[in-house]
């Protein structure tokens, strides 16, 4: 009780992302490593999917979006992809990360605006709770390392 006191005194949030970074660092690497991984072939499949297989293309034009945006979509999920795996600045996965926040909300959104069952919008939700497994992961690594 005595460190939730300190915390809330000192203006920080009693529950931080760094009670884990106490813990085992090769469990928490592995974690990241292993769902980041799942995370990014599943987002680089649908990029791959979204370019080269007409009946994703399909898809697409029944959810109501135009052709171009198809396109562009993939690519930043490619983008996104290597910002994620690459070692590049926090800031630059941060941002890869809220892009793919918005692209899976959105997926979402737009396969139930439609009047798609599960079979649709599941894969989005699947692979948003890889994002977001991800997202902690590295999250409980950025704070480990600052301490």
């Amino acid at each position: 009780m005595k460190s939730i006191a300190a915390s809330l005194t000192t203006g920080q949030t009693a529950l931080r992302f760094g009670s884990l970074a106490g813990r085992s660092d090769l469990g928490v690497r592995i974690g990241f490593w292993a769902v980041t991984a799942l995370f990014c072939l599943q987002m680089g499949f649908t990029a791959y999917a979204q370019l080269t297989l007409p009946q994703v293309a399909e898809m697409f034009t029944h959810l109501g979006f135009p052709d171009y945006f198809r396109v562009e979509l993939s690519w930043a999920k490619l983008l996104g992809v290597v910002l994620l795996l690459a070692p590049v600045p926090a800031r630059l996965k941060e941002w890869a990360y809220a892009g793919f926040a918005i692209n899976l909300v959105s997926a979402v959104y737009a396969h139930l605006a439609v009047g798609d069952g599960p079979e649709a919008w599941g894969w989005a939700v699947g692979t948003g709770v890889l994002w977001a497994l991800s997202y902690f992961f590295w999250r409980v690594r950025q704070t480990a390392s600052r301490n």
